[in-house]
């Protein structure tokens, strides 16, 4: 299987197991939900897991997998918020846990780059 092959395999991987810990472990999640937003962290947290796992599903099969990628590299960015909120929320938190949550801004660019990449790749294949 070549790279190309691969990597959309490997984003749905991603999505997938981002989207089932959204389920497993929600506490954490909520906490990172802007408080702008309506409703309940919780409900928040389901629905981005739910289209995680959404996302994961159509990234898999190819005949969905572009217009799961573009969704996806929106998704990313979409999510962004979330990830600018825990690291201002974790910022007198031990260095290991600040690394963290700036690590996870700073994922937020290649993640968005590799949807696309996907989505590109997949163009005129179906």
């Amino acid at each position: 299987m070549s790279r190309s092959e691969r990597s959309p395999l490997l984003l749905a991987g991603l999505l997938a197991t981002a989207g089932t810990a959204h389920f497993a472990r929600p506490r954490p999640f909520d906490a990172t939900v802007p408080r702008s937003l309506p409703g309940t962290p919780r409900a928040w947290t389901y629905a981005s897991g739910v289209a995680e796992l959404a996302l994961a599903a159509g990234l898999a099969l190819p005949r969905t997998r572009r217009a799961a990628a573009l969704t996806a590299a929106a998704f990313f960015v979409g999510v962004f918020p979330a990830n600018v909120k825990m690291a201002w929320d974790w910022r007198h938190r031990p260095t290991a846990r600040k690394a963290a949550a700036l690590g996870r801004l700073a994922v937020q660019v290649p993640l968005v780059l590799w949807a696309r990449a996907v989505a590109r790749d997949s163009e005129g294949r179906s």
